[in-house]
């Protein structure tokens, strides 16, 4: 089927960059979240982001305008039924996106794709819990939207050939390129990309390096653009532990045990930029390992 026009749910830092790459693309955009000051904050940092690309010759100061003016907003989740998508990019937990979906079922168009950006649940199980897994895939953005290149595809047990299709001419219009992966724990980027994480905090906890070591260690010696735990911070600790439970429960495996000091850093509430500390204090000027 042909896209227009998107609902996404959830205006945080995955849905507000959703958000503005499909709106630049050209499709009306519906953006939702349950906080008013939520969308707010969200249309501001779309227009900051625009701005910036604006600013580097990217796009045109038209361009960025009538990006701005395809985005409407509103806090009525079910004023997204009539979208042609529906990609939910809500907090990553099971029971909240499942609800999500049931409460959109009986105000979707029978056409409608339903999608989650979800980085490690199942999608045959979100997809079993609505009236349609055949048009149900799961549509993984990487972080930050705008400037990274990758979504990952993923189908569900039940997911049908048209809806694959159609999500890979949406990724293309978009100007990015799509990975497909099977429905395993995970998926692609974060089956390998969270053990390295756990890894280094394992290396942190034993007392291998300090926090400045690992990460000048991984950016020198294998060329990374960010070390380990600056990434980890950068993605939040509470996202980490909880893909990395994912892929310990999911698989049953002991090399995918979360490490106990990543879990405290999470029981402190330091889950590193959005709560200004982590494996970094993010409160002054310039950040200082913790440890």
């Amino acid at each position: 089927m042909d896209v227009k026009t998107v609902g996404v749910v959830g205006a945080g830092q995955m849905g507000n960059g959703i958000a503005h790459v499909f709106a630049l693309a050209g499709y009306e955009v519906k953006l939702n979240d349950i906080s008013a000051e939520a969308l707010d904050r969200a249309l501001g940092t779309i227009g900051k982001n625009l701005d910036r690309q604006v600013s580097r010759e990217k796009i045109t100061e038209a361009e960025k305008q009538a990006a701005m003016d395809r985005i409407s907003t509103t806090t009525v989740l079910t004023d997204l039924g009539s979208s042609d998508l529906i990609i939910e990019a809500a907090t990553e937990r099971e029971t909240v996106k499942t609800a999500i979906f049931e409460d959109l079922q009986p105000h979707l168009k029978p056409t409608t794709i339903l999608t989650s950006n979800t980085s490690s649940i199942s999608i045959t199980r979100l997809a079993s819990r609505t009236d349609r897994p055949e048009k149900f895939m799961g549509f993984h953005f990487m972080n930050p939207v705008p400037v990274m290149q990758l979504v990952e595809l993923i189908r569900g047990i039940a997911t049908d050939e048209e809806t694959y299709h159609s999500l890979l001419k949406v990724v293309e219009s978009l100007g990015k390129t799509a990975a497909s992966a099977e429905d395993f724990p995970a998926f692609i980027v974060n089956r390998i990309l969270m053990p390295m994480i756990n890894e280094a905090v394992y290396t942190l906890y034993e007392g291998v390096g300090s926090v400045r070591s690992i990460d000048e260690s991984m950016k020198l010696g294998a060329n990374h653009p960010m070390g380990p735990l600056e990434l980890a911070d950068f993605i939040g600790l509470d996202t980490c532990l909880a893909i990395m439970n994912v892929l310990h429960e999911g698989l049953a495996d002991t090399k995918y045990r979360p490490c106990p000091l990543l879990t405290k850093y999470v029981e402190a509430g330091w889950l590193g930029r959005k709560t200004h500390r982590g494996f970094y204090d993010y409160r002054g000027e310039t950040p200082v390992p913790t440890r």
